[in-house]
């Protein structure tokens, strides 16, 4: 019989417990929403539901929203008492790296006064609670996974999947810094970063300002693709990305890479549930419609969904089901004056397995299709 001293050493990719699960999107910060689909889904305010089910979080608990130290204070406890799961999304990396991204100004000192003018008014983390969301969070897993479910912040991709499990568990921060130390090195040795200093003389202006509009920066693009391709723990959290045809504004800055819908090449039985790609419910029926005109300085929806409706597999497969409705963009309907979240476009949602059905946190319910 195996030991305790025998038993493998923890991954970054952990089991999955079996019974039933309810797999809660992208929250971004709204305290309120998650406590109306708590509700909705039967949990009480600890996380724990009559009929044994468990919470389980695809990521990006933080940022954004009004209240993510209520968000995060609520899933420590939660956490700790064993009444919940969760992977690491791509906010929760840049906390742990101390990597101060737009919309984290209740983390970061350094960018709350820059926040203010669009996500205001929001609640700063004391040092106290910095201090324990960071710990936590660098012992999360990347990825979960049982005999008929996985699931992954972005992307599930099975060389990066198995990099990952060669990983221990708490070293989420250290390996990702490595992976991005071996980037940049790359970057140097050759011409990019000279392309990307002639880029900068070309236009000199701060990726984050909405109102200049940049030509294609194609060494930028290489330079974020260079990134991504190094990483495997980056293309778990963030996903699989190509460069763009044009610039667009997403995520608060201007981009030069694009998402790629990974799942359209996804040929394995197991299904996957995925956060991240800011989903609408009602989708839009072309691309076109999706990208728009963006107003400066808010989030340019990605296409990927255009066509599919909401309550829909997609992929190769019809296997694999994102789980974030967006959420994390209806500070930009507070900044608009919008105080009725009844009339949303946004929203948190969980899907229950193995039901399979979609619960949004106005109580709507839905069955999914393949």
């Amino acid at each position: 019989m195996r030991g305790a001293a025998d038993a493998p050493e923890a991954s970054l990719v952990a089991p999955l417990p079996e019974g039933p699960l309810d797999i809660v999107g992208d929250v971004h910060g709204e305290w309120d929403a998650l406590q109306q689909l708590l509700a909705h889904l039967g949990y009480n305010s600890d996380g724990v539901h009559p009929q044994g089910r468990t919470l389980v979080f695809v990521g990006d608990l933080c940022d954004r929203g009004p209240d993510t130290p209520a968000v995060m204070d609520w899933f420590c406890n939660t956490y700790a008492a064993g009444n919940c799961l969760a992977v690491l999304g791509n906010h929760e990396v840049n906390l742990i790296r101390d990597d101060a991204k737009d919309g984290a100004g209740w983390y970061f000192s350094a960018r709350t006064e820059r926040d203010r003018a669009k996500y205001a008014p929001f609640v700063v983390a004391s040092l106290e609670q910095r201090d324990r969301y960071a710990r936590l969070c660098n012992n999360l897993p990347v990825a979960l996974e049982r005999k008929d479910l996985r699931i992954v912040h972005a992307a599930w991709q099975d060389d990066s999947i198995a990099q990952a499990k060669q990983l221990p568990l708490g070293s989420a921060r250290r390996h990702y810094d490595e992976y991005e130390a071996i980037a940049e090195q790359q970057a140097h040795n050759g011409t990019l970063i000279s392309r990307i200093q002639q880029e900068n003389a070309l236009w000199p202006y701060d990726v984050e300002d909405g109102t200049q509009v940049p030509p294609l920066l194609i060494a930028h693009g290489e330079r974020e693709l260079l990134k991504q391709m190094t990483n495997p723990l980056k293309v778990l959290t963030t996903g699989v990305e190509a460069a763009a045809q044009e610039p667009f504004y997403a995520g608060g800055k201007w981009r030069f890479t694009d998402r790629q819908a990974w799942w359209n090449q996804y040929d394995e039985a197991t299904p996957v549930v995925v956060g991240h790609y800011w989903r609408l419910f009602n989708a839009p029926a072309t691309a076109a419609a999706r990208r728009g005109n963006a107003k400066p300085g808010t989030k340019v929806e990605a296409a990927l969904f255009a066509g599919i409706a909401g309550n829909s597999w997609h992929g190769l497969r019809k296997n694999v089901f994102c789980v974030d409705f967006s959420i994390g963009a209806r500070w930009s309907e507070r900044l608009q004056g919008m105080t009725d979240t009844t009339q949303s476009r946004f929203h948190l949602a969980a899907l229950r397995w193995p039901e399979k059905t979609l619960v949004l946190e106005n109580g709507q319910t839905y069955d999914t299709v393949a």
